[in-house]
């Protein structure tokens, strides 16, 4: 895909390298100099050197062939404006971080795709690790509501050798949570659990919930 990015910063940053990884096309728009040059060199992504909201730099960028435009600047105003100009090019999917909530609705009525607030994303997974230590979060959905987490089985846990059904129809263990996956270290195997499938002490399960509900199930799972 063909993606322009707005903003070289550590969100801006993080995602061209994640993306070039993938192959992708990729174009960095940043007004900071030694910004734009960190990122061609060391990203790997092309970086060009002025505002994410001057029409005729992003025509340089190639927004008109642009299949995802990403709103990764410092302030919402800045977003928002992006967003509006990406749209204006019939970029297909536009994306923003919103920093302030109160502009949700200004970029639902601009048409943005889809809106991510990731100061709150961050507090809630910040809040999942430090209340539940023994867990690891993988994933995050619905800005941080629901999550896919892991959780590994203690020594002479209680649900050692135990199957997942077993597990799932215990009254304690959480109905909306699903048992999505099981890596057995011993022997390096993962396995996708049916029914009939046993966790053991050991293993690390992974499980997919919203934020209560994993809360709930890594306690159940940890009871000795």
């Amino acid at each position: 895909m063909y993606i322009v990015i707005a903003g070289g910063g550590l969100l801006g940053r993080g995602l061209a390298a994640r993306l070039v990884k993938g192959r992708h096309d990729v174009v960095v728009v940043d007004q900071n100099r030694s910004v734009c040059e960190h990122i061609s060199s060391r990203v790997g992504a092309l970086a060009i050197h002025g505002t994410a909201t001057d029409i005729d730099l992003l025509e340089e960028a190639g927004i008109r062939k642009a299949e995802v435009a990403i709103g990764a600047l410092p302030t919402d105003a800045d977003n928002l404006a992006f967003g509006v100009l990406a749209l204006n090019f019939d970029v297909p999917r536009v994306i923003a971080r919103m920093r302030n909530p109160r502009y949700e609705s200004a970029y639902k009525l601009a048409g943005v795709s889809r809106v991510l607030n990731v100061s709150d994303m961050l507090v809630r997974q910040l809040a999942l690790e430090i209340e539940q230590p023994t867990l690891r979060q993988v994933a995050a959905f619905g800005e941080g509501k629901a999550a896919i987490v892991v959780v590994t089985i203690p020594e002479k846990a209680r649900v050692h050798e135990k199957t997942v059904k077993e597990i799932a129809q215990d009254t304690d263990f959480p109905k909306d949570c699903v048992i999505a996956g099981i890596f057995r270290e011993d022997v390096k195997k993962f396995v996708f659990p049916r029914g009939e499938a046993e966790v053991r002490s050991g293993d690390q399960v992974f499980l997919a919930a919203d934020t209560d509900n994993v809360r709930k199930a890594a306690q159940f799972l940890h009871r000795t």
